[in-house]
């Protein structure tokens, strides 16, 4: 069983910036394409960021494009978001997966999820 476990969370001001880790374990990390999910109060969760088995190559949804970065320490068996100008839209419990074949852009893509790390902005 893949073990996925989700820190960095918190409360930031609108603007502030935080950065997510999700710390892997339980198979070879570096095989599989990761991501980040978030779900929001009241919404449905939804893709947030992914990233190729080497790294380079990333992909974001439209709403935090240009805001936030994904990026991966293979060495370290750790994935990362980066969550800059953050907005109180941002407010979610954001979830690390890893995905089954390729990117895991839909639930659907993924396969393991972590237990997920609440990030809250304030306006």
């Amino acid at each position: 069983q893949v073990q996925l476990v989700e820190s960095g969370g918190g409360l930031v001001q609108a603007g502030g910036s935080l950065r997510l880790s999700c710390a892997t374990s339980g198979r070879t990390f570096s095989t599989y394409p990761m991501g980040w999910f978030r779900q929001a109060p009241g919404k449905e969760r939804e893709f947030v960021a992914a990233v190729t088995r080497s790294g380079s190559t990333t992909y974001f949804a439209d709403s935090v494009k240009g805001r936030f970065t994904i990026s991966r320490d293979n060495a370290n068996n750790t994935v990362y978001l980066q969550m800059n100008s953050l907005k109180p839209g941002d407010t979610a419990v954001y979830y690390c997966v890893v995905g089954e074949t390729g990117l895991p852009v839909t639930a659907r893509g993924v396969d393991y999820w972590g237990k997920g790390s609440l990030v809250t902005v304030s306006s």
